[in-house]
């Protein structure tokens, strides 16, 4: 009985805050006069004044504005927050809706203990027009404009790049967008000059639709925002109602608010809304809570009820996966519990891999095949990736492509069960574990070849030999896998993207996903085309070039800056036909090398119609001469050439 009696006052608390919420509250709104409130309230701080809707924040209250559209204001200072950073508003066009602001945290100088790319929510914003992306690229090994502490160390250069560019040798990146009318061609190499372009902000475009607003203004009322449902704009009237609109007056009577003449039965039923409610909403509340703690006295609901609700909030995530699983049918891997993968792995004794995704471990299954089990950590995605990575890698069979030979999906225990690879990843193999450079790749000419032809027809198989075309969207070294014979294995689909048919070719995306250095620049932002099987081409572009780029004789006797840092070293080392310059090396090998550069010159190119296919890569990797191969132009990293300073640009997103 007391059980029943516990699970019941769950239910009536359940019950009572669905009330309060999409009954009464909608009520209490109508009885505050929200409509002078915000007109009367405009957001005013230092030089920035008089700003209305969808803004809010200071004295403006918040149902007059988005709720993630809040202005901040500090000593005249307006700051808004936009994913997780601070922006200073030095500029605020209700008219054409563009708001310039510049990096808060930049705002004393460019050492900022914050290395992050600057990035837009893009449901709230667009970048403006008339700007251009720069690189910050810190902790480098050769001097730069200035010096900033990284990781304790003070002594590290830090260099200027046109364009949104990864760190390449350096420590880190961060990307700026700066307005061209900021720029001129001494300001790469000036400090303040940079620091005055950063501090000059950049011009962004919000997106909160005029439409409704308009109308609502039009019929005398004034525009807020919903702050129940928190989805749409909403009309404040005069005589308190809200809606769409305001109701028109009759012909020649102007709307009046109501006045002392009015009849009674209005000023009853505002004291009912205004005092009535609130005192039931009080008397509700303490009946409700003594139920509550007699329960949580006797232990029932602490133990019991308590159970239940988490019960159900894990039941919720774990059946919609349960229902993709199903729809696998026979396609889908064998599926083992946690205590099978105990078993498989010694109770996870034998760690070969750690990252953000979770551990791997090494098991071995009954039949005797050495496996490697991928435990994922948990979460905020609510197993997103995971689900990703098992429908799309189940429906693949290719022996350039990592096998799945099971998976765990028990609660917010999720694990995969993959073929054992003996070498491990292929970063190993190019780059120098402790040190910035990528200085030795313990890879013969050949067999680089080889793992460069594997690595392409594994995408070729993705792109055109599945059922549905698959794009993969990570392609780096570390997710390249690499067996005893060095056969190149393609591996961790958590961002993979499936399209609807084989045909399919440019796929809808929200947000930027894959790994800085090796995405298309049309993943970073639109501008440059949709994002297609051009963009895994890209990825793989830069992989091969790092593959042969980090050789110490292609490395060395680059000067200068820029020319420092892929793939514009590489690039102007072609140029001088001095890829090779080990007097051992065969003529064939240097023809190798050669080649795969230029293809993959070919790959990095910024419009995505320039690049080849990857089928297109294949046949000129494995059918032709370095001679026979058309020279590529030179390549800009994730951004195009530098447009006059006096003419508008395309934007570009990061």
């Amino acid at each position: 009985m007391e059980s029943w009696l516990s699970k019941q006052s769950a239910f009536l608390l359940l019950f009572f805050i669905k009330f309060l919420v999409f009954v009464e509250l909608p009520v209490s709104l109508c009885a505050y006069d929200w409509y002078s409130s915000c007109s009367n309230n405009r957001f005013n701080c230092g030089k920035i004044t008089n700003v209305g809707y969808p803004f809010w924040g200071d004295a403006r209250p918040d149902a007059c504005g988005h709720p993630d559209l809040k202005l901040n204001c500090a000593k005249d200072i307006t700051t808004i927050e936009i994913k997780g950073l601070t922006y200073r508003v030095l500029a605020v066009n209700e008219s054409t809706k563009i708001l310039k602001i510049a990096r808060d945290d930049y705002w004393d100088g460019i050492c900022s203990p914050r290395l992050e790319n600057t990035s837009l929510d893009h449901d709230l914003f667009d970048y403006g027009p008339g700007y251009l992306n720069i690189t910050l690229e810190y902790g480098c090994l050769i001097p730069g404009l200035s010096t900033c502490a990284i990781n304790g160390f003070t002594n590290t250069g830090v260099i200027v790049q046109i364009g949104a560019q990864g760190p390449g040798l350096c420590t880190a990146s961060v990307v700026f967008p700066v307005a061209i009318l900021n720029l001129d061609n001494g300001t790469r190499e000036n400090l303040e000059l940079i620091e005055a372009a950063i501090k000059g902000g950049f011009d962004v475009k919000w997106k909160e639709e005029t439409a409704a607003c308009s109308a609502c203004t039009e019929s005398k009322g004034v525009c807020g925002y919903d702050v129940i449902s928190k989805n749409r704009t909403i009309c404040y009237c005069p005589d308190q109602r809200y809606g769409s609109t305001c109701p028109s007056s009759p012909t020649g009577s102007p709307q009046v608010p109501p006045t002392e003449t009015e009849p009674s039965r209005k000023l009853n039923r505002r004291l009912v809304v205004v005092i009535g409610i609130p005192t039931g909403t009080v008397v509700g509340i303490v009946v409700l809570s003594l139920v509550i703690i007699c329960n949580v006295k006797r232990g029932h609901l602490s133990s019991k009820s308590t159970a239940w609700w988490k019960r159900y909030a894990n039941n919720y995530h774990f059946n919609a996966h349960e229902k993709i699983i199903a729809n696998f049918g026979s396609m889908a891997p064998k599926r083992y519990t946690y205590s099978d993968l105990k078993k498989l792995t010694k109770s996870f004794k034998d760690k070969v891999g750690e990252g953000g995704f979770g551990v791997v471990y090494k098991g071995k299954l009954p039949d005797g095949r050495i496996v490697a089990v991928k435990v994922l950590s948990k979460s905020k995605d609510n197993g997103e990736e995971f689900i990703n990575e098992v429908a799309s890698i189940s429906r693949t069979s290719h022996v350039n492509i990592v096998s799945l030979l099971g998976f765990c999906c028990e609660r917010s225990r999720r694990a995969l069960i993959y073929e054992f690879v003996t070498n491990g990843s292929l970063d190993g193999f190019i780059y120098d574990k402790g040190t910035l450079d990528i200085a030795n790749c313990h890879l013969e000419n050949k067999t680089m070849f080889q793992i460069a032809i594997g690595i392409a027809r594994g995408l070729e198989y993705l792109h055109s030999g599945c059922r549905t075309r698959i794009l993969h969207l990570d392609i780096k070294p570390h997710n390249i896998l690499l067996d005893k014979n060095f056969c190149p294995k393609i591996s961790d689909f958590g961002l993979a993207k499936m399209c609807k048919t084989r045909d399919q070719s440019v796929v809808s995306m929200m947000g930027t996903r894959g790994t800085i250095g090796y995405i298309a620049p049309e993943v970073f932002s639109r501008t440059f085309g949709g994002v297609s099987h051009k963009s895994d081409v890209y990825s793989y572009g830069m992989l091969v070039l790092e593959m042969v780029g980090g050789r110490k004789d292609i490395e060395g006797g680059i000067s200068g800056t820029s020319e420092k840092y892929f793939p514009h070293g590489i690039y102007k080392k072609l140029e001088q036909d001095e890829i090779l310059g080990n007097s051992e090396v065969t003529r064939d090998e240097e023809d190798i090398v050669k080649k795969m550069i230029i293809v993959s010159l070919w790959c990095i190119q910024t419009n995505p119609l320039d690049r080849p296919s990857i089928g297109k890569v294949i046949e000129m990797l494995e059918g032709s001469t370095p001679q026979s191969l058309q020279f590529p132009p030179k390549p800009f990293l994730n951004s195009p050439p530098r447009p006059p300073i006096d003419s508008s640009t395309t934007s570009l997103s990061m």
